[in-house]
């Protein structure tokens, strides 16, 4: 029996994504944690092993911002998931209808925002909630709900919300999209079996497509999981860096890029950036983690 030919072409045409995606992902990923065990001590890098982290989260200065900035990512988090996604998973339940006319132009109308630009998002955004040139005020004293209206960029207990709610009205379509594809996917046997039995319209949804696409609807979650924890953009563009008022929407990338480049009076430490960013890169593994041998174990066990 003739040895099997390696197949010398297969790495022809892998090796030029592996040397793209090692040099511009797992280099500085790696090179990120590494630093984040060095310290600067007169002039010299030094290194410290994990003090960086307990300087992070030990230190009541540090410590302080840490703990605001993750609170404020996992607030930022549970709104998607509360919101977005439920919000999504209707839509595309719409959109799916077969009697739906125009059903492409909605999906499209819908999806639109998700490819603008986070400049232009955070940008328009703040003109329209401006109290002061913005459409917001005029728009709800039409329909007579002024009184409704206030400065939520611009109040600390309600800025970090504001914002949430902005970037689910950006990204509300992708959700959409794949549920509705997931929607798309199901046999019409199993529709056209609970029909006979009598499953139609919103029950056939409840008791019958919702269970199929539960997988969809996690990859969806972990996806928001780690989209959230890795957000950055929208916040730097409306709130700047300070991620103001009085850090009430500063997130671990906003806290990140402060410590790491430094701003304004704040001098840059790459270092302890470092180990802000390995910190982030922690938590958004645990939660990987958690959701790949957890919920997802249960799920296949589930299926068959």
């Amino acid at each position: 029996m003739s040895k099997p030919r390696f197949r010398w072409h297969i790495l022809a045409f892998l090796a030029p994504a592996v040397f793209v995606y090692t040099a511009v992902m797992i280099f500085p990923l790696f090179n990120t944690l590494r630093l984040a065990l060095y310290s600067k001590i007169d002039q010299e890098r030094v290194f410290v092993g994990l003090e960086n982290f307990y300087t992070l989260l030990g230190n009541p200065i540090w410590a302080d911002q840490f703990w605001n900035a993750l609170g404020n990512n996992f607030w930022f988090f549970l709104i998607h998931m509360v919101v977005q996604n439920p919000i999504g998973i209707a839509l595309a339940a719409i959109l799916s209808h077969p009697r739906l006319r125009f059903a492409a132009f909605y999906r499209s109308a819908i999806f639109i925002p998700t490819i603008l630009s986070f400049v232009i998002v955070g940008f328009a955004w703040k003109l329209i909630l401006s109290p002061i040139w913005g459409i917001a005020p005029s728009m709800l004293d039409a329909v007579g709900l002024k009184s409704l209206f206030a400065p939520w960029l611009g109040k600390e207990e309600y800025a970090l919300t504001t914002l949430a709610l902005v970037s689910v009205w950006q990204f509300v379509g992708i959700p959409m999209m794949l549920i509705y594809a997931a929607l798309l996917s199901i046999p019409e046997e199993i529709l056209e079996a609970g029909e006979i039995d009598g499953i139609t319209g919103t029950s056939a949804f409840w008791k019958i497509k919702l269970p199929l696409i539960l997988p969809s609807i996690g990859i969806i979650s972990i996806l928001t999981f780690v989209g959230n924890f890795n957000a950055f953009d929208l916040i730097y563009t409306s709130q700047g860096a300070l991620a103001g008022p009085n850090f009430s929407t500063d997130i671990l990338g906003t806290f990140m890029y402060r410590t790491f480049f430094g701003f304004q009076l704040q001098l840059g430490d790459p270092y302890m950036g470092s180990a802000i960013a390995s910190a982030m890169f922690a938590i958004i593994l645990v939660g990987v983690c958690i959701y790949l041998f957890g919920i997802q174990t249960r799920m296949r066990r589930y299926q068959l």
